[in-house]
C-alpha cells in the first residue's frame, strides 16, 4: 500500500469526527449561552420587580424557577402576589393573589413573553375591604415590546366568575364565556402623559343582583382612547380622575356595540369631567329592539307596588317614595281609575317618550331610534328629558 493511499484513508477518518465533533463544542456553547441567558433574566425580573416597586406596584413570588432549556425560558412562580401601594394613601389600595404564574418567552423572540394563570384569584380592595374571589378555565395575556416600554399587552379569561366574599359565602357578581382587553401605547410614554387606546370584547356576559335585564347573556365590544393622563403609576382613583379632568382629559369611546336577544345598542361620543368630577359630554347612540327592552325595566310594576327610595334616589334625586303615592291617591280621587291607568301605562309613555326625542334610523339591516345621550355635570340626559343622575367620581 502506497503512502498516498494510507494518508487519505487518515483524512477520510478524520472527516468522520469533524461533524460530531463540531456539533458537540456547538451544544456546549449554546448550553453555556442558555444558562448564561437564564441567569440574566433572573437579574433582569429582580430589577424589573425593583423597578415597579418604586413605582407602587409590588410583585412577589413565593418560589420562583426558570425552566425551558434548550429554546425557550419558562418562568414558573408559585404563590404569586401583586400589590398596589399608594404614596399618598396610608392604605394599600389593591391586592391579589393566586396560585401560580407561567411566563414564556423564546430564545429567537425575547420581546414577545406570554403568561398563563392558574385560578383562583383573591382580590381585596384595601379601601373598602371588599374581597372578590375571580374563577377561570383558562387565563393568558402576552406582552410585545422591552418590559420597561412595551409596545402593547393583552389579556383574555375564559369562562370568568367573579364573586364577592360575604363572610364565608360567595355572592355571584358577574361571569363571563370570554373576556378579552388589548391595550397599546398609541402616544407618549408610561412615564410621560401616556394615550391609551383600548379594545374590550365580553361574550355571554351577566351582571347579578342589580336588575334582571342585566342578568341577562349580553355581548360588548368597545374601543376607547383615554387621554390626560400624567403617568401610568399607581393612585387611588379620586387622585387619578382630578388629574384627567386638571389636564383637559378625556374617554373617547370610538366605537361600542351591545348586544342583548333581539336588542342592540351602538354608540360613540367623548367623556369628559367637569369641576365637580362628575361626568360631562355626550354619547350618540342607536338602539333597535327598545319595545322589547323597556317592558322590562318594569316600570309598571314598581308603580304598582311602590318604587323603592334608593331606586329614586338615583333616577330622580329629591323625589319622594311617598309623594308619588301622594300623586296617585290624588288622581285616583279626582278622576277614579286615573291613577292606576298612569301606572298601567307607564312603560308605553316612556317608549313614546324616547320615541319622539329620537329620529328614525336603521342599525344592521333592523328599524332602530338615534338620540344623543348626554351628560351634564352629571346629570344624564335623553334630549331634555332628565332620566338620571352619576355621583360624583371624586
Amino acid at each position: 500500500m502506497s503512502d498516498m493511499t494510507v494518508a487519505a484513508g487518515r483524512r477520510s477518518r478524520w472527516g468522520l469526527f469533524i461533524a460530531p465533533v463540531l456539533l458537540l463544542i456547538l451544544a456546549v456553547a449554546w448550553s453555556g449561552f442558555w444558562f448564561y441567558a437564564a441567569s440574566q433574566a433572573e437579574v433582569a425580573a429582580d430589577a424589573w420587580r425593583a423597578q415597579e416597586a418604586k413605582a407602587g406596584r409590588i410583585y412577589d413570588c413565593a418560589k420562583r424557577s426558570i425552566a425551558g432549556f434548550p429554546f425557550r425560558f419558562e418562568v414558573q412562580c408559585s404563590g404569586a402576589s401583586v400589590a398596589l401601594v399608594s404614596q399618598n394613601a396610608s392604605k394599600t389600595p389593591f391586592t391579589a393573589r393566586l396560585d401560580n404564574i407561567l411566563v414564556v418567552a423564546q430564545v429567537y423572540d425575547p420581546k414577545l413573553v406570554i403568561a398563563e394563570f392558574s385560578s383562583p384569584a383573591t382580590l381585596t380592595d384595601g379601601v373598602t375591604q371588599n374581597t372578590f374571589v375571580v374563577n377561570w378555565s383558562k387565563g393568558r395575556s402576552s406582552v410585545v415590546g422591552l418590559p420597561a416600554i412595551p409596545d402593547r399587552a393583552s389579556i383574555v379569561f375564559d369562562d370568568l366568575t367573579i364573586n364577592r366574599l360575604d363572610g364565608s359565602v360567595q355572592v355571584p357578581l358577574a361571569r363571563a364565556k370570554q373576556v378579552e382587553l388589548h391595550g397599546r401605547l398609541a402616544d407618549g410614554s408610561p412615564a410621560d402623559h401616556p394615550v391609551i387606546e383600548t379594545v374590550a370584547h365580553i361574550a355571554q356576559g351577566s351582571i347579578q343582583g342589580v336588575h334582571p335585564l342585566l342578568a341577562e347573556p349580553f355581548e360588548a365590544d368597545t374601543r376607547a382612547k383615554i387621554t390626560g393622563l400624567s403617568d401610568l403609576t399607581p393612585k387611588p382613583w379620586p387622585q387619578r380622575f382630578r388629574e384627567i379632568q386638571a389636564a383637559g382629559g378625556h374617554i373617547e369611546i370610538v366605537q361600542s356595540r351591545i348586544q342583548q336577544g333581539e336588542m342592540i345598542a351602538v354608540a360613540a361620543g367623548t367623556l369628559g369631567l367637569s369641576a365637580n368630577g362628575r361626568l360631562d359630554g355626550e354619547l350618540q347612540m342607536t338602539v333597535t329592539g327598545l319595545e322589547r327592552v323597556i317592558p322590562a325595566l318594569g316600570i309598571e310594576k314598581m308603580l304598582e307596588e311602590g318604587v323603592p327610595q334608593a331606586t329614586l334616589d338615583r333616577v330622580a334625586p329629591g323625589v319622594k317614595s311617598q309623594d308619588l303615592n301622594n300623586l296617585f291617591g290624588a288622581l285616583d280621587r279626582a278622576v277614579p281609575g286615573l291613577g292606576k291607568v298612569i301606572k298601567q301605562n307607564a312603560n308605553a309613555g316612556l317608549a313614546a317618550g324616547i320615541n319622539s326625542i329620537g329620529t328614525e334610523s336603521t342599525l344592521e339591516g333592523k328599524k332602530a331610534r338615534s338620540f344623543p345621550l348626554k351628560f351634564v355635570d352629571g346629570a344624564v340626559l335623553l334630549g331634555p328629558v332628565k332620566v338620571g343622575v352619576i355621583p360624583p367620581l371624586y
